[in-house]
């Protein structure tokens, strides 16, 4: 993955207390936004910036420092942002960012008329409420397209310019099955259909039938929802789009723009891309999946092709270390990117839990294999974009990502501690505000948060940014974007006085 140009600089005081990066330099310390009668404010405390030294061993404000890296040119903080979020994978934490990020900005997101857009058939432009045709009148441009679609980036080019960027998330198949088996075994069919989890991997084709309503959740949902076509052995009446009839499709083209970082030209027809080859006439990558599924070409090209579009991918089981390099890909202060774990399972492992396979029990370890064997497609997708978020990492630099690692998980747990009654996520039943509990589905627990009393009202404001669910906080963008009309009767249209 070649990602592109992010440049910083200076920093320019706004108004809203972030700062816009222009040359290498950190932004003055200032009074914290939030206060607290007993003290300085959770919020945005001040701290030594990422990577760098004050002038005079000074420090600012850990929201007002940009770490992307300082080099010629200028950037401002990225905001036309277009995340695939991925089922199961960590993406519910992800968008409450992200919704905070475009609230506490004014930017307008592109949203659907209900919680998704139309899924789990193709994105299509026109589900984009208040989206307007080319020639359709003007309308003001969206900033944030983030809610669950099946991918189609010729559709997505019609509400986001090709310049946004583009980014996902992943996760082990394994960890993903686990999970997609509790949370959708009312909805899939091959799920509902097998006893248990082991019992459908040891025989998944007794239960799984291409097609079936639902059936799309019980295999390779990750390549599923990135909207890649399937081997003709896999597709579905669904319609995925096809391969090129020609290996050898158009190259991706990156042009410079006028000013500034180069601008993506996406060819939205140009769905594959030749993969180059090593020295020794083999692939770039291999994966196991490949002897299974799809041939190694087919494989490879589906990943050069996300590659072509995708800034970042971040990998579930790495979050945070994910957080950080998306913080730095979008010119953001690390406080924009913590926050809380959403739509977790009671019970269940969270994101940025890697676990070794070494440390598994035997049935685990066969369980295990088992659901990456199954779900061989997203085990290459996991492969190929676990490998290229360490090479961002060794771009990055081991000891400055350990570093800003450590401070993030400082600064969610200081949050956790001043928002939070326990300081944690709590079973539902414990939550008794219907704007923080999360929606109930499938047959595990889905943890959420209750707020501490005493709060300053700032604090409460942001406390409450953190804390509410996904579903929820779409409504509020929704009521925010869209208001309610209200019709008042005319000075013309009273009644006449009997």
């Amino acid at each position: 993955m070649t990602p592109r140009s992010r440049t910083g600089a200076f920093c320019v005081r706004t108004a809203v207390s972030s700062c816009l990066c222009f040359c290498a330099c950190p932004c003055p310390s200032i009074a914290s936004p939030f206060p607290v009668p007993h003290g300085p404010s959770v919020f945005y405390q001040d701290h030594t910036p990422l990577g760098a030294q004050e002038p005079g061993g000074g420090s600012g404000s850990l929201h007002d420092h940009r770490i992307c890296p300082p080099v010629l040119g200028g950037s401002l903080p990225e905001e036309r942002l277009v995340f695939l979020k991925t089922h199961k994978s960590g993406s519910s934490s992800v968008l409450s960012l992200l919704h905070r990020y475009g609230d506490r900005h004014g930017l307008r997101f592109a949203l659907p008329a209900r919680y998704q857009f139309g899924y789990p058939r193709l994105f299509e432009a026109s589900r984009v409420k208040g989206y307007r045709p080319q020639g359709g009148g003007t309308q003001p441009p969206f900033h944030i397209l983030c809610h669950h679609m099946r991918f189609n980036l010729k559709e997505v080019l019609q509400v986001m310019p090709s310049d946004s960027f583009f980014f996902s998330i992943v996760r082990d198949p394994a960890a993903l099955t686990r999970s997609a088996f509790s949370y959708y075994k009312s909805t899939s069919s091959a799920f509902r259909k097998a006893p248990s989890l082991a019992a459908f991997l040891a025989n998944p084709r007794a239960f799984y039938r291409p097609g079936a309503r639902g059936d799309h959740y019980a295999r390779n949902l990750l390549w599923f929802d990135f909207g890649l076509p399937f081997p003709p052995e896999m597709r579905t009446k669904r319609g995925n789009p096809r391969p090129p009839r020609d290996p050898k499709a158009p190259q991706l083209r990156v042009l410079p723009s006028g000013a500034g970082p180069p601008a993506h030209t996406l060819d939205p027809n140009a769905l594959f891309h030749p993969v180059p080859t090593l020295a020794d006439g083999h692939s770039r990558t291999s994966s196991p999946a490949s002897s299974d599924l799809g041939s190694s070409s087919f494989i490879q090209w589906s990943l050069a092709w996300l590659d072509s579009v995708f800034d970042l991918v971040l990998v579930a089981e790495y979050f945070d270390e994910s957080l950080v390099l998306l913080a730095d890909a979008l010119c953001w202060g690390l406080d924009d990117v913590v926050g809380f774990m959403h739509n977790a399972q009671a019970g269940g492992r969270q994101s940025g839990s890697a676990v070794s396979d070494d440390g598994l029990t035997a049935e685990d370890r066969q369980l295990t294999a088992r659901a990456r064997a199954w779900n061989n497609l997203d085990w290459a997708l996991y492969v190929h974009f676990n490998h290229s978020l360490w090479e961002r990492i060794k771009q990055y630099g081991q000891s400055r990502l350990d570093s800003a690692v450590a401070e993030l998980r400082a600064r969610r747990e200081a949050l956790a501690k001043h928002c939070l009654v326990g300081g944690e996520a709590l079973d539902p039943k414990y939550i008794t505000d219907r704007r923080f509990r999360p929606f109930q589905f499938g047959s595990g627990k889905v943890l959420g948060y209750v707020l501490r009393s005493g709060l300053s009202l700032q604090d409460q404001e942001e406390c409450e940014r953190l804390a509410t669910p996904e579903l929820q906080y779409k409504d509020k963008l929704d009521a925010k974007q869209f208001p309610p009309t209200v019709s008042l009767p005319l000075k013309n249209s009273r009644l006449s006085s009997p």
